[in-house]
């Protein structure tokens, strides 16, 4: 059985010449450093002030009111901050979504700039009133300020400016502001329509999405541009549990509950869902890399050797990196009977998927259905949407816009990053390929717990920077 030890002896050395030569590459790549840090900036309080009057106006959307008139009261804020916009863009009111148009030298390859002026309920107890726009300890306060009146801000302050300059755009530049997006209503396809109705097919449209990120992820420190790529598509799924019932104090096997809480550990202990590094990604990884410590270095630059162990290793990360690799089911409302000594003659149970795009809406309904009824339950898509198409990172309108980051912002490296989330952005593939999910402002732990939590905040300094990108995205048009 010689052959076998020389057999293991061979393995042991092809596995010892391959991590030689990752380490070897690991320590050639050059280390760096993410320098970029928001300066101090007189125009930042001025610009706070603004984004504190927005603040102020409450705009809480609600998936049953449209209630325009708070919509419209929100419009007369913008009107009194922004008034050359407002003079000098065409402007557009649908059902309380904004659309202005500020006409350019050319018309072939027009840009949008877009976030929206909802806002989620503000609950809980609040450092300070989440509507009443403090500005203090340099930050401003209250609902919307980081999810996304900012970047509306920061917009309409960057074309103010120009204009006040007296500056033409070389391309036809369009600001769009639903106010529908926190509970996926019809706003942002009212504008897209409008703007098919007219012919126009944007070469560029940046919604929020990505961000300025402190600490992206484990092993790696300071401040990046993580710029969205594409959206994971979603899902709301019901699934039933049925039975004849009866009293709780003769209770059968494989009772509804019982039935659904087997299947949700199931689906939580081995998912159905296939784990892949993909190639927007993999691009991500590898920009990371020369910034990150040696151990998460030698992962991230040799993907073609550590793929298999960053798949295990991504989800105990952070669940947010986990959620970049697969499908996602989060069990989120379940229901039984409407008595402790009852059996239900129904349960119910409510998840949340995120479909990645190895294995998009189709397939991965398929596979939980297929799971659900191996627990005797009937599935019923509620609400279902595909991913959306990834931007082309090697393109030009890409290209244009990691231009504008750089030029704004020095030090400042940029990388393509996966959303896990939902926005506006999604319905404006239709008319356009370039969806670039980035807002131009500073997320710190803070920040990102305060979105739709308590104690929502952004910093001040943070602003100045959010506006020159805006005019430098503009002005980098062709």
């Amino acid at each position: 059985m010689i052959w076998i030890l020389y057999a293991v002896l061979a393995l042991l050395a092809l596995i010892l010449l391959l991590l030689a030569v990752a380490v070897i590459r690991t320590l050639l790549m050059p280390q760096k450093v993410a320098a970029y840090e928001p300066q101090p900036d007189p125009r930042a309080q001025g610009y706070a002030q603004k984004l504190a009057d927005m603040i102020r106006c409450e705009t809480v959307s609600s998936p049953d009111d449209p209630q325009v008139e708070k919509f419209l009261a929100f419009h007369k804020v913008l009107e009194n901050l922004f008034p050359l916009v407002h003079e000098r863009l065409e402007k557009t009111e649908i059902d309380g979504n904004l659309l202005f148009c500020w006409k350019g030298e050319k018309h072939d390859k027009p840009i949008v700039l877009m976030s929206h002026q909802d806002v989620v309920p503000a609950e809980g107890e609040w450092l300070h009133e989440p509507f009443s726009g403090d500005i203090a300890d340099g930050k401003v306060w209250g609902r919307g300020t980081a999810d996304t009146k900012a970047s509306v801000m920061a917009f309409f302050q960057a074309c103010e400016e120009l204009l006040a300059a007296g500056y033409t755009p070389k391309q036809d530049v369009y600001l769009a502001s639903s106010c529908t997006e926190e509970v996926g209503g019809p706003g942002a396809t009212k504008i897209v329509n409008e703007l098919r109705r007219r012919g126009v097919k944007p070469f560029l449209v940046c919604d929020e999405g990505g961000a300025i990120i402190r600490d992206p992820i484990g092993g790696v420190k300071g401040n990046y541009a993580m710029m969205g790529v594409f959206e994971k598509g979603k899902a709301d799924v019901k699934f039933t549990a049925r039975s004849s019932g009866g009293h709780a104090s003769a209770p059968p096997r494989k009772s509804p509950i019982a039935r659904l809480a087997a299947f949700a550990h199931s689906v939580e202990k081995k998912s159905p869902f296939q784990k892949k590094i993909l190639p927007e990604v993999a691009a991500m990884l590898e920009a990371l890399a020369p910034y990150a410590t040696f151990p998460m270095k030698l992962l991230f630059g040799n993907l073609w050797l550590f793929g298999p162990v960053l798949k295990a290793a991504m989800p105990l990360v952070s669940a947010q990196a986990g959620a970049m690799l697969q499908t996602t089911c989060a069990f989120t409302m379940q229901k039984g009977s409407d008595a402790c000594n009852v059996l239900p003659q129904e349960a119910n149970l409510w998840a949340n998927l995120r479909f990645i795009p190895h294995q998009g809406m189709e397939e991965s309904l398929r596979l939980i259905k297929e799971r659900a009824a191996e627990y005797g339950l009937e599935t019923e898509v509620l609400h279902a949407g595909d991913f959306t198409p990834p931007v082309d990172i090697k393109g030009e309108a890409w290209q244009q816009a990691e231009a504008a980051v750089k030029k704004t912002f020095p030090g400042l490296p940029v990388s393509p990053y996966v959303m896990t989330g939902a926005t506006d952005c999604a319905f404006w593939q239709e008319i356009c390929p370039n969806c670039v999910r980035f807002a131009p402002v500073v997320y710190g732990p803070e920040q990102m717990k305060g979105m739709h939590g308590l104690n929502e905040n952004i910093p001040v300094d943070c602003l100045p920077g959010a506006v020159d990108f805006y005019k430098n995205l503009i002005d980098l048009s062709k």
